[in-house]
């Protein structure tokens, strides 16, 4: 297929179920994202040729064909990122799945919430960042892993240092603790754990840890980086 890419934020949402798909649509949409969809192969290949979107959330179990024949049709002659959502949650489709190109693998039981958070990772890692990313005295070097503050080296750990560049790429954006979570350690494991690492980083970047104000606690919602 040949592909014209279309500029901006829009994703093409393959999915047949049409409560879902209008479901992902408005949490999508309310995110920000232009939102385009097709029920079926057939539509989904017209929508590529007619524009390439900037990401593809693709539903496995289509009634024409199967999302893994549209990924590897499309792994052909375009990079564009690819999500799979299935019903089915076995290893043998995820491993089929990745290895055809797919980007992530999620399955149906994940929130609106949880897909909208792994759409937007995997759009971040697809994007090229700045190398360097510096709030007054705080300076984080994204290609060395390196964080710098008040003038001194901080060492963090590969998980500190996953959790603090989501917060800096993102300034005053509020992110909660399941969108942390699916973010930095993927899709299980125990959610507390953003809770410990963000007071790890608090020990390390922040003057008075018990009174934070570089990763601060916005109540009932989750946490923010201040670049103040």
């Amino acid at each position: 297929m040949t592909l014209r890419h279309v500029t901006g934020n829009e994703i093409l949402l393959v999915e047949d179920d049409e409560q879902i798909a209008e479901l992902m649509r408005d949490f999508l949409e309310a995110e920000g994202f232009a939102v385009r969809t097709a029920g079926s192969g057939r539509e989904a290949t017209r929508e590529l040729e007619r524009g390439s979107p900037d990401l593809v959330l693709l539903d496995v179990m289509l009634p024409d064909e199967s999302g893994f024949e549209i990924c590897r049709r499309l792994r052909c002659d375009s990079s564009v990122p690819a999500l799979f959502l299935s019903a089915r949650d076995s290893d043998a489709d995820k491993i089929r799945g990745l290895g055809l190109g797919g980007d992530d693998y999620i399955v149906k039981s994940a929130t609106p919430g949880e897909v909208v958070a792994r759409v937007k990772a995997v759009l971040r890692r697809a994007a090229p960042a700045p190398q360097r990313i510096r709030f007054g005295d705080l300076e984080v070097d994204l290609a060395a892993h390196e964080v710098n503050c008040e003038g001194r080296r901080v060492d963090l750990t590969a998980r500190e240092f996953a959790l603090l560049r989501v917060l800096v790429e993102h300034p005053r954006q509020v992110f909660s603790r399941d969108e942390l979570f699916e973010l930095v350690w993927g899709s299980f494991g125990d959610r507390s754990a953003v809770a410990v690492y963000v007071a790890r980083l608090r020990q390390k970047i922040e003057p008075d840890p018990g009174r934070p104000r570089r990763i601060v606690t916005v109540w009932g919602s989750g946490y923010r980086l201040d670049p103040a």
